[in-house]
């Protein structure tokens, strides 16, 4: 899930791991299906999406063109199936093991492939109880998936 964002924040037991001004808030979650194809896809996505306003207002600009940085956060709750009971079921998502490395390898690829534009990549903290703080700008938010 995609957020453009004014601005947003993420804290690790009172510590602030990652911070952006203009951007995207990305939670990502992951499955055990995921590939490196995959990953690249999501990553080239979601620094080619033309979310921001133009001189005209129109969604138009892409991240690199209004100076943007993204906070990229694992958020293994969004693949919840919650069609069953009170309680939702998490055997969708990738476990840790596998989950690691698909997110760490997510965050190096938007590293790389925005480092040309100076694109900024903060993150929060795999697996930590995080308390996130945003200012939706928009508000625009997206799920992306392939």
């Amino acid at each position: 899930m995609l957020q453009r964002v004014s601005r947003a924040a993420v804290q690790v037991s009172g510590r602030v791991t990652g911070s952006i001004g203009v951007g995207f808030l990305i939670l990502a979650g992951f499955a055990p299906t995921d590939t490196e194809e995959r990953l690249g896809w999501m990553a080239d996505k979601i620094l080619g999406l033309r979310l921001f306003g133009d001189a005209e207002g129109k969604m138009n600009l892409a991240l690199a063109d209004v100076g943007g940085a993204m906070l990229v956060v694992s958020q293994f709750t969004l693949y919840g199936d919650a069609s069953k009971g009170r309680r939702p079921s998490f055997i969708d998502a990738a476990p840790p093991d596998v989950a690691i490395p698909l997110y760490d390898r997510f965050v190096a690829l938007l590293r790389e492939r925005g480092a040309g534009s100076g694109t900024l990549v903060a993150t929060g903290e795999f697996g930590a109880m995080m308390q996130v703080e945003l200012v939706n700008d928009g508000p625009v938010t997206l799920i992306l998936e392939r």
